[in-house]
């Protein structure tokens, strides 16, 4: 019996595994497998996931941007002997106490003052100076209500031509509430505008200087003819475009950037002339002014008294012109007017009153227009439609044989002599009248037109 093995119990393989096991002295293996079981895995996972976050972290270096605030070594691989991984980065305050600054992306002075942020309007003067690469959802604002969708791209962006802003919503490529909508559309507050993709093309305008806009502000200001705080009537010349174009570089829209004011308020078209109709041209200092105006043009509030010389006399010295008119090319935006049938495609009515005030030999006739509504080039085309075109009119004047009197230059021959509307603030009307460029007064002391003689179209019927 002696030389039996010890019997197996608690002295046994259990014994020897407390005295000498694989642990080595004084180690239980009752007292490892809870160790190895609660570190051993855990801590192989975490070794895992922080070298698997490092690789991706490295990968993503060798093709992550340089960003300004960030040094070389943000980036760079880190041992894995070293230290582990980083923990992901949080958007939790910085902490504040003494000697810590926030971290910024750009070096800055601790010391000095953080900049305010930008205001609303800042804002919004800062979007439409960079035009979008992509599309873009604009909100319709409180005082943008009742603009046309053409005047309401052309406020926020003003830099993009009139030209390409008609065709944007001509092609379809603007929606308003999802629905595609017409040039003379008006918006609602809170409407959601899609703007496509926009480019800017190459422009020969020079670049703004204090300088220019001096210069710009004292021509702007040699023209007013009426001016409050809230709008003012100007005298525009013979030859000058009220909006800009192809080829076009000078422009009232673009002369009005020299009269912004200490608000940021840029002053506003509310209507337009052709570039060689001369006259009364209405602008709005505050948006507020330019809707209730433009609303005044649309409700026919507004009266306009036109003067034209005419080739010819009409045998009715006192009439009333009503047709349809069209574009001829409907892509063109300065295309020619043509006399159309109600339900014809583009067709809008167009009404005329007219009024012959004087004429000089029944070779040409000295007309006062009234226009009712306010279409493209609705005067021009009105009086070629009744034979009787008016002279130096590059479009509508095609009177066979006829030749220009000495004396008269061939330049249009077309006045906005007369504006009536009520004042945007207190309602009242305001009553303006422009004189009549030079190339016309020269022709009206040639024929012997006298300028204050009685104006019979004052007492046309308005409608």
């Amino acid at each position: 019996m002696a030389g039996r093995p010890p019997r197996r119990g608690a002295s046994g393989r259990d014994g020897a595994g407390k005295g000498a096991g694989p642990g080595g002295p004084g180690r239980s293996r009752t007292t490892k497998r809870p160790e190895r079981a609660r570190t051993g895995p855990r801590t192989s996972a975490l070794d895992a996931a922080q070298r698997a976050a490092q690789v991706r972290g490295d990968a993503a270096a060798k093709h992550a941007p340089w960003r300004p605030g960030r040094s070389a070594n943000d980036d760079a691989p880190e041992s894995f002997d070293e230290k582990p991984a980083r923990a992901p980065r949080t958007r939790a305050a910085p902490p504040t106490g003494a000697g810590i600054a926030p971290r910024s992306r750009r070096p800055a002075d601790a010391a000095s003052p953080q900049p305010e942020p930008p205001t609303r309007r800042e804002q919004r003067a800062a979007a439409s100076a960079t035009l979008a690469s992509g599309v873009q959802t604009l909100t319709v604002e409180a005082d943008e209500a009742g603009m046309r969708i053409d005047r309401f791209l052309t406020t926020r962006f003003p830099q993009l031509p009139f030209t390409r802003v008609q065709s944007i919503v001509r092609k379809g490529e603007l929606r308003v509430d999802g629905k595609r909508a017409k040039p003379s559309d008006r918006l609602e507050p809170g409407s959601s505008v899609r703007v496509p993709p926009l480019k800017l093309e190459a422009t020969t305008e020079r670049p703004r200087s204090a300088t220019r806009d001096a210069t710009d502000a004292d021509f702007l200001r040699s023209l007013i003819l009426y001016e409050d705080a809230e709008m003012m009537v100007l005298n525009k010349p013979f030859g000058l475009a009220v909006q800009g174009g192809s080829g076009t570089v000078r422009h009232v829209d673009g002369l009005l950037e020299a009269l912004t004011g200490p608000d940021g308020q840029k002053p506003r078209l509310v209507h337009r002339l052709d570039k060689d109709t001369a006259g009364c041209l209405i602008v709005a200092k505050t948006r507020l002014a330019a809707a209730t105006l433009a609303k005044s043009f649309r409700s026919r509030s507004a009266r306009k008294v036109y003067w034209a010389l005419t080739a010819g006399v009409p045998r009715v010295h006192q009439g009333r012109i009503s047709t349809y008119l069209a574009k001829e090319e409907p892509t063109d935006a300065d295309a020619r007017m043509r006399v159309a049938k109600h339900g014809d495609e583009g067709a809008a009515h167009a009404l005329t009153y007219y009024a012959m005030v004087d004429n000089a030999a029944q070779k040409l006739s000295w007309l006062s227009l009234k226009p009712v509504t306010g279409r493209t080039h609705q005067l021009r085309a009105h009086a070629a439609h009744i034979g009787h075109p008016i002279v130096g009119d590059p479009k509508y004047f095609s009177v066979e044989n006829w030749e220009l009197p000495g004396g008269i230059q061939n330049r249009l021959h077309l006045l906005a002599r007369r504006i009536v509307i009520p004042h945007p603030r207190t309602g009242k009307p305001i009553d303006v009248t422009a004189p009549l460029p030079p190339h016309m007064a020269q022709s009206w002391n040639l024929l012997g037109f006298d300028a204050s003689r009685y104006d019979p179209i004052v007492e046309a019927p308005e409608a």
